[in-house]
């Protein structure tokens, strides 16, 4: 195979891993709201329909997000950009739940839904920076290490 094709391929499957990462990450997050909305109403049932639906959503707005948007809760800081991206996808997932009528249209739900998003976005965005940084320590440990006892030899 030749460097540019393995190159391509190489940046085809990080986004396709990082889409089923996020895919991941949101959909559960969208079902921890709505079971906790389904258990506050003593509604020990969840429709299987409405969970394709959010899984769907979910694995929709993670290509937006690589593909559209930048990837922007993987960024190094929280621009203007950021933000506004953050803002928008909050949006467009809470307007998804309005369509598909994933909270029976409860304006107090779909809005504590909205602020939900937000501080799922925003707490994604922390914790992939940190895992970031970890990772960065890590890597300069190893090259510490890696140049140690290369001189040794």
């Amino acid at each position: 195979m030749k460097s540019e094709t393995k190159r391509k391929l190489r940046k085809y499957l990080s986004a396709e891993i990082s889409i089923e990462y996020k895919a991941c990450l949101y959909f559960s997050c969208i079902v921890f709201f709505y079971s906790a909305c389904l258990l506050v109403q003593k509604n020990y049932f969840a429709s299987v329909a409405v969970l394709w639906e959010m899984v769907l959503t979910a694995y929709a707005m993670g290509y937006l997000q690589v593909y559209l948007f930048r990837n922007f809760d993987e960024a190094d800081r929280l621009g203007k950009r950021e933000a506004a991206s953050i803002l928008l996808c909050a949006c467009l997932y809470t307007g998804v739940s309005w369509l598909f009528k994933w909270f029976d249209r409860s304006a107090p739900a779909t809005l504590l839904y909205l602020a939900y998003m937000l501080l799922c976005y925003g707490c994604i965005f922390l914790c992939n920076k940190v895992k970031r940084m970890i990772d960065t320590q890590n890597l300069n440990k190893l090259l510490t290490e890696f140049k140690k006892e290369g001189k040794h030899e």
